[in-house]
Parts: C-alpha cells; structure tokens; sequence
C-alpha cells in the first residue's frame, strides 16, 4: 500500500485551527490581506466551496503560495465528507503496462489536487477482503480504479452501497464503467497483418490464461489470432503456446518453438510486447534472421519496441488511467450517475517496424 502526500513540513495542519471550510483561520487573514479580499472568499477559493472567479481564485492562491499556506484536507474533508483520495488496486506494480497505466492515473490526479493511495491484491480471498475491509470500512478513499484485476460482484455491490464510484482498466467488469482495447479485433488485426505479408505458418504466444486475475484477455486475444486464420482458410494446428507475460517467458517459449527449423513457423503474434521482445533475442541466438526468416508482431507499444524494431499495436496504457480518473472525477462531480456502467473502448494504432516482412522462400526456411 502506497501513498502521496502533498502536506508541507513547515505549515501547522492541527484540525482544531481549521474553520468550516477546512482552512486555518490564523493564517486566512494574512492570505486575504495579500490578495486584497475578505477572508470568506479567500476561505472559498482555497477550500473549492462556494462560487469564485478564476482571476480571484488565482490571485488568493497566489498569495497563499507565498506564505506558504496550504488548506488542511483533513478538516476539509470532515465538512464535505470526502477525502480527495483516489484508491488504486492492481495485481502488479513491476511490469511495463500497471506502470504506464499508474503515471497516467497519478499524473491526471495530481493535476485535480487529488492524492492516490495504491493497493496490490492478488486472488487470496483473505488478503483481498482486508484490503477493501481497509479503505471501504474506514471510509479513506473517495471512489476505486481498478487495473488489470476483476472485482466480484459482491466487491462491486459493496463500493456501490458506499456510494464509491468505481472505474476499471483492462477489462470488462459486470456493473461497473471499464476502459480497455478491444482484445479480440487487436489480436486479429496484428494477424491479418501477417497473412496479408503472405505468411501461413504463424504461431501465436500467448499468457498463462489460468493466470488471468479474473479477466480474459488472452483468451480473446487468441480467439481473434483464430479467427483471422479461419478467415483465411489457414489450419489451428500447432498454433498456440502457452508462456509466460514476460520477456523471460518470450525468450524460452522463442527457443522451443524455433529450435527445429522443420516445423518452425515464420510468424509469431505474440500475446503483448514483452513476449515478442523476448521472441526476438531467442531467434537472433539461434541465429534466425528478422524478418528475413521470421516475422514476429506485438500488442502494447512498450518503451523498448522501437529499440527492437517490433512492429506492434500501440494501446496507450498512460492515457488509459488518464481516461479513468476523467471517468471518476466526472461521477464525483455528479454529472455522471455512480452506477452508470459503460464500456468506453480505447483506440489502437499500428506501428510498423523492422521485425515484420513476406515470408521466406521454401528454400531459404
């Protein structure tokens, strides 16, 4: 559990100094003062209650600035009953895609003067039940993103009666707002791309599905690998490999399918970037040409396709936990129900690179 605090060590935050609107009343005065305005508007315009104008609000915070004055969330929060506090759950903080999506998710926060607090969870049912038992019971977020994670439906149920609005990444989730790409026409187009370059033997690595924190992602993502291949007459077989979301799990399951150069294919779709990045440095160990001898194509747009010429599909991770907190904001703010649960499917774009070509000649295999 991770939290960011904005508090300053040189400003007193004791509640009791607070007025109604969460603002210390022994320092208000030099704040009005400096902005040439009473200290009911000045209290307005540091506490975001109650109606001021852009130019007032600015010139209050800019002399709050320079007093060093910051409002006390904490007594504010007392008299509005939210914490600004957004909760974040995640199965992983390590790996490329949770991290894009959190620098978007706490860069929009920040930009609205709110903090994050972060909670990994994983599938045991009692670790999962003190988290939400954590930051439900004791009331100290005001609305829940969840990443890459499925929520039950109870856990859905729960927030809801708390009047929490809940968005998710990643993945559809019963009854609440989801953002994520569309798995199964990604997974197909990267495909199609591949047959159109005349390649018939494409073999597609994907995650462990058993391994998927509720979702099905990769489930679909092989779904729309054959579903292209039925489209174009092309067989099932030998077209899946199970291994895993790593560039470790690319790298080893690249060796075993690539080692026999009689039954190897000539193009790999693989399930997101890492998997192919690891695919790539298999195949160049063996000493197999790219994209000469094998084509290999990703979903992701990780920081390191460009370094490995990957031709990839981009999803924009950062911009997806910007959309979420939009999504959030937009329901604490009322002008979208709580419950409202809409799936807002994210944009794509194809990046063509070095790593994919027509197939080889029979001879040249």
């Amino acid at each position: 559990m991770w939290n960011r605090f904005h508090k300053r060590p040189d400003v007193d935050y004791a509640d009791a100094q607070n007025g109604k609107d969460g603002v210390n009343v022994s320092a208000i005065d030099d704040v009005a003062r400096r902005a040439g305005v009473s200290k009911s508007t000045a209290s307005r315009a540091l506490s975001g209650r109650g109606y001021v104008s852009a130019e007032t609000r600015e010139r209050v915070v800019r002399a709050a600035a320079e007093i060093g004055y910051v409002a006390s969330s904490n007594a504010a929060s007392l008299v509005t009953g939210r914490t600004r506090n957004v909760g974040v759950v995640t199965p992983s903080i390590s790996r490329w895609f949770f991290a894009e999506v959190l620098e978007g998710i706490e860069a929009a926060l920040i930009e609205a003067d709110y903090d994050l607090t972060l909670y990994r969870l994983s599938d045991d049912p009692a670790r999962r039940r003190r988290v939400f038992d954590y930051f439900l019971v004791r009331k100290r977020v005001d609305a829940v993103i969840a990443v890459g994670i499925s929520l039950t439906k109870q856990e859905v149920e729960l927030l809801h009666s708390l009047g929490k609005p809940v968005v998710g990444i990643g993945g559809e989730i019963d009854g609440i707002a989801t953002l994520s790409i569309d798995d199964l026409a990604a997974a197909r187009f990267m495909t199609e791309h591949l047959i159109s370059l005349g390649h018939t033997r494409i073999m597609h690595l994907g995650d462990d599905t058993d391994e998927q924190q509720g979702f099905h992602v990769h489930d679909r993502r092989l779904a729309g690998v054959r579903q292209a291949l039925d489209a174009a007459g092309l067989s099932h077989d030998g077209d899946f490999r199970k291994v895993p979301y790593s560039v470790p799990g690319g790298y080893d399951g690249g060796l075993t399918v690539l080692a026999d150069p009689t039954s190897r294919p000539t193009a790999i779709i693989a399930g997101c970037d890492e998997i192919a990045i690891g695919v790539i440095i298999a195949a160049r160990q063996l000493g197999i040409l790219i994209p000469s001898q094998l084509s290999v194509v990703g979903v992701d747009g990780h920081a390191l396709a460009g370094m490995f010429g990957l031709t990839t599909l981009e999803q924009h991770p950062a911009a997806q936990g910007k959309a979420a907190v939009e999504a959030v904001l937009d329901r604490l703010s009322g002008d979208t129900p709580t419950g409202e649960a809409a799936r807002m499917v994210m944009p794509v774009n194809l990046v063509v690179r070095t790593s994919t070509t027509a197939p080889p000649s029979d001879d040249n295999v």
